[in-house]
């Protein structure tokens, strides 16, 4: 048994980790006020995986979410006091092996005060909407001014 790799990032009332592991099966997240308990097998080799960690701080695990993909399971932790930033994912100040910051993610959101929708509900939309068979309308509606491409237009010359 071994740890997968996670990569973690807070926003101003969740923190997300997402453990890297691909083709996972049998994934468990147990979530409780100040930890989180993932295990799952993973890849072609069915590697069993465990992380276990005392979170920095306490979260609400009854508005917690997760979502399983073909890559990776990203946990939605919702925090239990919200506007608090956590300078880390741990109790412990030591470093953990397995865990990095997702920098690709990471908002510096104390300073951000115009969020209209808070990352938890777009990340609840997203999970409502994830797998749906319905497309975004991307034509752009109005027919009467679209724009038509005609590729027999004759180029003018280069001088």
């Amino acid at each position: 048994m071994q740890p997968a790799p996670a990569k973690w990032y807070d926003r101003r009332d969740s923190v997300f980790i997402e453990f890297c592991v691909e083709d996972s099966k049998d994934v468990q997240v147990k979530l409780d006020q100040f930890s989180i308990n993932f295990s799952c097998l993973g890849g072609a080799e069915k590697v069993k995986h465990q992380n276990v960690l005392d979170l920095y701080g306490d979260i609400d695990h009854k508005e917690s979410k997760h979502r399983r993909t073909d890559r990776s399971v990203l946990c939605c932790l919702k925090k239990a006091e919200a506007g608090k930033a956590w300078p880390r994912l741990s109790k412990d100040k030591g470093k953990v092996t397995w865990l990095s910051v997702n920098f690709n993610n990471w908002k510096d959101w104390e300073d951000d005060s115009d969020e209209d929708l808070s990352s938890f509900d777009k990340f609840s939309e997203m999970m409502n909407t994830m797998g749906g068979d319905a497309l975004p309308d991307f034509d752009g509606g109005d027919e009467e001014h679209a724009f038509v491409d005609n590729d027999d237009d004759k180029m003018p010359d280069l001088e």
